[in-house]
């Protein structure tokens, strides 16, 4: 028989290992749509569609879905329950995305002629900095399937707020009444804010909202995530199964009768 502690370590360095592909499928091995661990998870994934900021979606994302490694997809749904008894839920903006994405991400940083969602989500901030500014990395977390975008969401919404294309963008750093409507309480930011009033830590953004991004970084803690201080929305899985990145499609989840990748 092999050790208790050899077998665990066996395992450890098996789970650090890239997962191989399915047969017949780009999804890999170790990898699961939220919606089969926890459906009451609300999702609102914005590089899927046009209302983030570049203002179309970004390559890779073929569905609005949320796909994790099976360990932070278990740890959300942990997070979830507890915030259930204070009639609070999680909402995810993104979870794993594609390397593709991160070019795409580079390449459009570069584009001087493309500005159209500046007015929202970086009004004070020059693209050309993002990457240097470490709003994008090169790698990025989330390619390892073990990093998500989230807020929390009062329990009563039921479905995030569509963007109404008629009216003019408005800066994610002004007041929560005066910002776009995004059914979260209040985090001081929106999402995607690329300014330094996101920073977790920053003061200027008022007590409630402090103290919310506070909650959440409690909550997600607990569960093992750990949090990134200029951006109070994004969480990386502290033991995460995969180190290195992967490159397969956010696609549109199967039916029930094919069941979950695990």
């Amino acid at each position: 028989m092999v050790p208790q502690q050899v077998y665990a370590g066996l395992v450890s360095m098996v789970m650090m290992l890239p997962a191989p592909a399915l047969a017949g499928s780009s999804q890999p091995r170790g990898f699961v749509y939220l919606r089969d661990i926890d459906p009451t998870i609300m999702q609102d994934i914005r590089y899927a569609g046009s209302h983030n900021l570049v203002g179309r979606p970004i390559k890779g994302y073929l569905a609005a879905e949320c796909i994790l490694s099976v360990p932070a997809a278990n740890a959300l749904a942990a997070v979830q329950r507890k915030l259930a008894g204070a009639k609070l839920s999680l909402i995810v903006w993104d979870c794993y995305r594609p390397k593709r994405a991160v070019d795409d991400f580079l390449a459009w940083s570069r584009d001087r002629t493309r500005a159209e969602m500046k007015a929202e989500f970086y009004p004070r901030t020059d693209k050309a900095m993002l990457f240097a500014l470490g709003y994008f990395a090169k790698p990025s977390a989330h390619s390892s399937g073990s990093a998500v975008d989230l807020g929390i969401v009062p329990r009563d919404v039921s479905a995030a707020t569509p963007p109404d294309a008629s009216q003019p963008l408005r800066a994610c750093t002004a007041p929560k009444a005066e910002r776009f409507e995004d059914g979260t309480i209040d985090f001081g930011t929106g999402y995607d804010c690329l300014d330094v009033l996101a920073n977790t830590s920053n003061a200027l953004v008022g007590k409630a909202a402090r103290d919310n991004r506070q909650m959440l970084r409690s909550y997600m803690r607990e569960a093992g995530f750990r949090s990134y201080a200029r951006e109070w929305w994004h969480f990386q899985l502290a033991n995460e199964p995969f180190l290195d990145g992967f490159d397969f499609e956010v696609s549109a989840r199967p039916s029930s009768n094919d069941g979950p990748k695990r």
